[in-house]
């Protein structure tokens, strides 16, 4: 973007610095990154993260589940809650809406109900308590004491299979249950299947309903004791029991393999990924694998509470999106049939309206291999469905939320030339998808935008297509072609027709062309109004890939900057029947809780004003993320909240969709060193003091920048980014 007025880097003072590198030191190569990490940060309030043992965007995130199936409980687990009727194989990250948690299994002694239950009638089912002050979780491993049968349960993972170990008490009635029946929230199965083969496996499959349509998990089930029994039981037969007979402290491991494919493809990932029982080893595979992914962005503070929540939002990060390709390459399509790609891994849970603004651009920096399969995956999903993604969960795609995101992430792969992305396939993609006549695309061809007396939420989609509208623009630009670079230019200012200029709101709009009355910039009700979870105030600065359009419309840059002030100074109070719950992390009406936020800060520097961006990334850096289990804004989103943070926290931020700029903020650590793929990227705050916590200076390799922004390029060439901080 080329913003009247904005002088080389807003008037910051530059000076040369030296570039300097250096080899990872033995002591650093020891550092246990995953001591840093605590994974109960957002399992309070409404973060809805997951808890329990997985590998970095394993398939298997093996957890605890719970008998509630309402909204805070999306992820199966709530710090407010210590029921659990079960150990579920697939959780979500962090969403607000809650669907798998396929293949539960509980530990059990005695006769049971076999129910969900509930936790007014201990009875009711074969849940029980986890005695939460002897709980133990921490990255790749996960263990509590189950109070009603005095079992301890403790599970590790791979990336397809996770292992079970319970330690039970004395017992002629010891048993392990297998709960086909109970998901979560939204889920409900459809056709269930268990069976036993010998007298140590059991093998079966679970469809269902629900968020995902048409949902299937296969599994197959080994233990290191053979049973004595298998029994079905409850509704369907969907629960099956294997009977033990075990002594005082004896220890019983389950290996779960599971697959979106069939039976047989979970015995492959079994016998390739854990052939033997072996729990500790595992547990230190996984241990490791979280340490190593951690350990590729190094930090350099003083402040233990900083340095615990960047390792845990960078643990948040690489949760989802999770692996959906079984070991031999065979994955379930979009149109579910079975497909087979050895070239890569095929990934699902891609929740793109969330994760385009900071989530997948990280991927792009620290995970560069497996974001190019994601978008290969997003490629494959656009073969099968016709489209690019929307919202994608095991193999269904759900068209939840707003917009077209999946455009943004594919076309910001092109202009960056991500590596094994075939960029003509990629584009043809973006095209098709940007002509489907789905969710108003035909209403917004007609009218040249959504007139909000023919769509709920018109606003909201509007503007999210224009936004993928500029990142086609941005991709067709670095095809080389002009004619639909200008065509989606033009396209991406279709919001314009909201903006009232008598309010300095973008408001609904109807076909003839009257503003809708009454209007209440802070009015807000839950996917129901014209807006998308958010009120005039948020969705007047949803506009990152036309920033020009709205300082002309407010009449200039001073005026512009008068505007975004008093968003974070308005009164914060929100008004309107069912207001949307995901309006949280309030500064006046910036909501730092809910996406369409996230971008808003970063104007600030866009617009010549870098100290007041310090300020407010400062505030929401240490206000909106917290130690506490209640220590995030709002919904993780699938790493989307803690991508934020980590970006943020190195001192830039991606704000023009597909652009390839990093702007920056403000750095919150002495030093930062990335691994790259041009070795590594250092970014270096001298004189960082709770005083000086503002960029006065700043170099790339020792070289003045005459520009306030870095490029994804230099970023993966390696160098020293150096800003002297002052007063």
């Amino acid at each position: 973007m080329n913003h009247i007025k904005l002088l080389p880097l807003c008037g910051l003072i530059l000076m040369a610095g030296a570039c300097s590198s250096s080899k990872e030191s033995d002591e650093s190569a020891q550092v246990d990154y995953t001591s840093y990490v605590d994974t109960r940060i957002g399992s309070g309030g409404h973060g809805h993260v997951v808890v329990g043992a997985s590998v970095p965007f394993g398939m298997v995130q093996l957890g605890p589940t719970s008998i509630p199936q309402s909204w805070d409980w999306c992820s199966g687990y709530h710090d407010s809650d210590s029921t659990i009727i079960g150990f579920s194989h697939t959780h979500l990250e962090g969403t607000g809406i809650g669907d798998l948690f396929d293949v539960t299994v509980m530990p059990v002694v005695g006769e049971v109900t076999y129910a969900r239950g509930e936790e007014s009638d201990p009875a009711s089912g074969l849940w029980s308590y986890g005695l939460r002050s002897q709980e133990v979780t921490v990255p790749g491993y996960y263990s509590i004491p189950l109070e009603r049968y005095g079992i301890l349960a403790e599970m590790t993972a791979t990336p397809r299979v996770g292992l079970h170990r319970y330690t039970f008490p004395a017992s002629e009635e010891s048993a392990i249950v297998f709960d086909l029946q109970n998901g979560g929230c939204w889920d409900k199965a459809t056709e269930t299947m268990i069976e036993a083969e010998g007298d140590n496996r059991l093998v079966g499959y679970r469809n269902s309903t629900g968020w995902a349509k048409n949902q299937r998990v296969y599994f197959v089930a080994e233990f290191s004791k053979p049973f004595k029994s298998f029994e079905r039981h409850g509704e369907g037969d969907m629960y099956g029991r294997v009977n033990f007979t075990t002594d005082s402290a004896e220890q019983i491991l389950v290996k779960v393999a599971i697959s979106p494919v069939s039976i047989e493809g979970a015995k492959a990932n079994l016998a390739a990924e854990m052939p033997e029982f072996d729990f500790e080893g595992t547990r230190e595979a996984a241990h490791n694998a979280w340490n190593s992914e951690l350990g590729k962005v190094k930090i350099t503070t003083d402040n233990e509470d900083a340095r615990k929540k960047f390792y845990t939002a960078l643990y948040h990060t690489m949760i989802v999106p999770a692996t959906f390709s079984d070991v031999d390459g065979q994955y379930r399509g979009a149109d579910d049939k079975v497909y087979s790609d050895t070239t890569c891994t095929k990934y699902t849970i891609f929740s793109l309206w969330d994760t385009y603004r900071a989530q997948m651009p990280l991927m792009g920096i620290l995970q560069p291999e497996r974001n190019t399969d994601m978008i290969n995956t997003m490629l494959d999903i656009y073969d099968q469905q016709g489209r690019l993604p929307v919202w994608h969960l095991w193999a269904n795609e759900t068209d939840c939320m707003i917009g077209n995101p999946g455009i943004i992430a594919v076309a910001d792969a092109i202009v960056k030339n991500t590596p094994g992305v075939d960029r003509e396939r990629a584009y043809k993609a973006l095209l098709a998808t940007a002509a489907d006549t789905a969710r108003g695309g035909a209403i917004r061809a007609e009218y040249g935008f959504i007139p909000s007396d023919k769509m709920i939420e018109s606003i909201a989609f509007d503007m999210e297509y224009a936004i993928a509208d500029g990142a086609i623009a941005q991709a067709a630009k670095a095809m080389g072609d002009t004619a639909t670079e200008r065509r989606f230019t033009e396209r991406s200012h279709s919001w314009r027709n909201y903006f009232d200029k008598q309010t300095g709101f973008v408001r609904g709009r109807m076909a003839d062309g009257s503003f809708r009355t009454p209007f209440d910039p802070n009015s807000t009700t839950h996917r129901a109004d014209d807006y998308c979870e958010g009120n005039a105030w948020q969705y007047t600065w949803l506009v990152p890939q036309d920033l020009d359009g709205l300082v002309e419309l407010f009449g200039g840059n001073e005026a512009t900057l008068a505007q975004l002030d008093k968003l974070f100074t308005t009164d914060a109070t929100l008004t309107g029947d069912d207001q949307s719950p995901d309006i949280t992390g309030l500064i006046g009406q910036y909501a730092h809780g809910n996406e369409p936020s996230h971008h808003i800060i970063y104007f600030y520097p866009m617009l010549c004003e870098q100290d007041k961006a310090a300020d407010r990334i400062n505030q929401v850096l240490v206000e909106f993320y917290t130690t506490n289990p209640d220590g995030l804004a709002g919904n993780e989103d699938a790493g989307q909240m803690s991508a934020w943070y980590i970006l943020s926290s190195l001192g830039f931020y991606q704000v023009e969709p597909a652009s390839g700029k990093y702007w920056f903020g403000v750095p919150a650590f002495e030093e930062a060193t990335i691994a790259v793929p041009g070795g590594s990227f250092t970014i270096k705050a001298e004189g960082l003091s709770p005083e000086n916590k503002y960029v006065r200076e700043a170099t790339l390799n020792g070289k003045k920048l005459d520009r306030n922004y870095l490029t994804h390029d230099e970023i993966l060439a390696g160098g020293t980014l150096v800003f002297t901080m002052g007063k």
